[in-house]
């Protein structure tokens, strides 16, 4: 989350007649990420997100990522409901961008899980797995081999700068994925995007999956392989917690099964998704505008992270 786009007060008042949730008594700007421009609304009726959708977002796919959050939040999943206006409409236009205000939920992220914490996070994606077993929806992931490529690419002329060397790394990690990416294994939507930031507990329990907007039709243990990168390491990289890994591992099968051939192949999924994020990361500290409101995160943080798992086997990414 963060704010590249600006609402005025007036802009808000409009939007928010277009609702029965009465009118705006906090509004202020979440600095968070860097996908889209986000608020926290306070009215007289309630409080919610109010989310404005830039230019790394494609319209067209808009409808995807709020029919995903809405199926999952009628399955009984603690995910936001994207709200509705008075004629039934979900996604709205504000300050020149598409934008929707989304239900509040209560919660607090953690940054340095504990192995209850993760095991629980695990249960979540899994139960969130189940769930959307009978999504009907389809979206091709941009940010699965091919995108690493275009990204690789369009961060080649700087990448050394962040250290030297770190280009050839990138280029020896893409080989590699391209002669061993799994093939074959089960698919279905995944969140792509699950960090300790876009899960929430509230009496320690998971009150809230946000943040779906990079959810894609992918192999589906991808999706607890980026949860390993994020949940199982110090937030530096620097640090493996194998007891961490045990929890969401169990975590996620208490609620989803996994097969021998996903586990077989969580090695190497494990390596794409530290190179997804080394990726993405490296493009937006490279692009970010100055005087954004918005926090740039690490890129080294997962180059640390790819580092470890190419020695790492199936016994150490599940804390056996």
């Amino acid at each position: 989350m963060a704010v590249y786009t600006q609402v005025s007060a007036d802009a808000l008042a409009e939007f928010l007649s277009r609702y029965d949730l009465g009118e705006a008594v906090t509004f202020k700007g979440i600095a968070e990420g860097v996908q889209n421009s986000n608020y926290f609304v306070e009215t007289t009726h309630g409080r919610y997100f109010l989310t404005l959708y830039e230019h790394r977002v494609d319209l067209n796919e808009l409808p995807y990522f709020l029919s995903l959050m809405t199926h999952l939040a009628d399955k009984g999943l603690p995910v936001p409901r994207p709200l509705t206006d008075r004629k039934g409409v979900a996604l709205q236009m504000l300050a020149g961008r598409p934008a929707c205000l989304i239900e509040f939920l209560r919660g607090v992220s953690v940054n340095e899980p504990s192995p209850a914490e993760c095991r629980a996070a695990g249960a979540a994606l899994g139960a969130m797995h189940v769930a959307l077993a009978d999504f009907k929806g389809h979206r091709i992931n941009d940010l699965a081999l091919p995108g690493w490529h275009e990204l690789a690419d369009a961060c080649a002329a700087r990448a050394d700068e962040l250290p030297e060397g770190l280009a050839k790394q990138i280029a020896d990690e893409l080989a590699f994925l391209d002669a061993h990416w799994p093939k074959g294994l089960a698919t279905s939507a995944i969140h792509a995007d699950l960090f300790p930031d876009n899960l929430m507990f509230n009496a320690g329990k998971v009150s809230a999956l946000i943040d779906f907007y990079f959810a894609a039709t992918d192999i589906r243990a991808y999706d607890l392989a980026v949860m390993h990168t994020a949940w199982c390491f110090s937030s530096d990289g620097a640090t493996y917690f194998p007891e961490r890994a045990a929890a969401l591992v169990a975590g996620y099968r208490s609620a989803h099964d996994l097969t021998n051939a996903e586990l077989a192949a969580l090695p190497v999924l494990c390596r794409g998704a530290a190179l997804r994020f080394l990726l993405t990361r490296a493009f937006d500290w490279i692009n970010t505008p100055a005087g954004a409101l918005v926090t740039r995160k690490d890129p080294l943080a997962f180059a640390r992270r790819l580092d470890w798992y190419r020695s790492a086997t199936l016994d150490t990414l599940t804390g056996a």
